[in-house]
């Protein structure tokens, strides 16, 4: 597992859960780096009406090789920092999320 993955993703029992930062709006969806101790990604779908909370658990299930059911917010809705829950029946490969570079 990628260390800066590692270093931002807790296991709750019921699964995983990983710190997002958020930037809506972007030119396209992707994992961008690390801040305030979140994985950051820029989503390109607006913050309205939800559409960037149902991209960017999309962007992540295909990211990670789940089915968007396996990921759900579970806090932010509303705020750019958000706690995804990820559940499956096993780990799944994080270095997927590992910003380029990192």
């Amino acid at each position: 597992m990628s260390k800066v993955v590692d270093r931002i993703l807790r296991g709750d029992g019921h699964g995983w859960l990983l710190p997002i930062w958020v930037q809506p709006g972007a030119k396209r969806d992707q994992v961008s780096g690390i801040v305030d101790g979140r994985l950051k990604l820029r989503i390109a779908a607006p913050a309205v009406d939800n559409k960037a909370n149902t991209a960017l658990t999309a962007y992540v299930a295909g990211q990670l090789g789940l089915r968007r059911n396996q990921v759900a917010l579970v806090a932010g809705t509303t705020g750019r920092k958000k706690t995804l829950r990820i559940v499956a029946e096993q780990e799944p490969d994080w270095e997927r999320l590992a910003p380029a570079g990192m």
